[in-house]
């Protein structure tokens, strides 16, 4: 288990971590891959987008295949190889200290990603099962936690999403219980919780009985819906933020990153 301050050390010293994310555009055998524009159409996209949240006072990133819809639980080589070369590329030209990984929706990938990459955290959902608009969806956490034990990335901080986008859990149990129990057998070492799918708030009633059933040394993140006339309330709450759409041209998910929107947020947590 990751103890708390290095956790704290691992999100570049933040007191209340804003991870913001880098929206990969369809990759290669993606229904939506732009074959003309290619990979460097994708280095491009995510290249400046990147370059607009750090000049814009963002500490930590985190990259993510959002564009490859419709969402596979098992990707293939070509995802990850494609984002690895991308994110080796512009976390060098960038000198980009923290970020982490994500690849929707498999855990074994987004940690081979983490390691390739030199991230210093990955989110994924763990634990649990689903259904929803990838059918039914079954995790395995044992079987995860054994395969980043054999390519020796205990080092990289995992996040664990526990009530998934797009789906709705097959567990019964509240998600404060989730939580507790996630936290007890599975190993967390930080609490994500989502709202019922990208852009949609995670309510601070639901953060704060969440925060009241997992150990002190747990970092709770709201996954979803952050925006700059909730943050305050959130982060109330919360150890910190993942924060995306509201953060793109007119708070749509799809579009570009508005450096206006990002400098407007940064400079709202910083006064708080």
């Amino acid at each position: 288990m990751i103890l708390y301050d290095i956790l704290k050390r691992k999100f570049a010293g933040q007191k209340k971590p804003i991870i913001a994310m880098a929206h990969f555009p369809a990759t290669p055998g993606s229904p939506k891959y732009d074959n003309n524009g290619g990979l460097e159409k994708i280095y491009e996209t995510v290249y400046k987008d990147v370059k607009a949240l750090i000049e814009n006072g963002v500490k930590t990133v985190m990259f993510c295949n959002e564009g490859d819809r419709p969402y596979l639980k098992n990707v293939g080589h070509e995802t990850t190889a494609t984002m690895a070369g991308i994110i080796a590329k512009i976390s060098s030209e960038l000198n980009l200290n923290c970020f982490g990984t994500d690849v929707l929706w498999d855990p074994k990938a987004a940690l081979a990603l983490g390691k390739a990459t030199g991230a210093s955290f990955v989110r994924e959902v763990f634990t649990g099962a689903y259904a929803g608009d990838i059918g039914i969806w079954n995790t395995n956490c044992g079987e995860t936690f054994r395969y980043r034990k054999n390519i020796e990335a205990e080092d990289i901080a995992l996040l664990f999403n526990i009530n998934a986008e797009f789906a709705s859990s097959l567990d019964k149990r509240d998600t404060e219980m989730v939580a507790k129990s996630v936290k007890f057998s599975s190993l967390a070492d930080v609490i994500c919780v989502s709202g019922p799918m990208t852009g949609m708030e995670t309510h601070t009633d639901k953060l704060q009985r969440v925060k009241e059933n997992i150990p002190d040394d747990t970092l709770l993140f709201a996954n979803t819906g952050v925006n700059i006339e909730n943050v305050d309330n959130i982060l109330s709450v919360a150890d910190g933020v993942v924060i995306g759409s509201h953060l793109k041209v007119d708070g749509n998910t799809w579009n570009p990153i508005d450096p206006k929107r990002v400098n407007e947020f940064m400079k709202k947590v910083e006064n708080l």
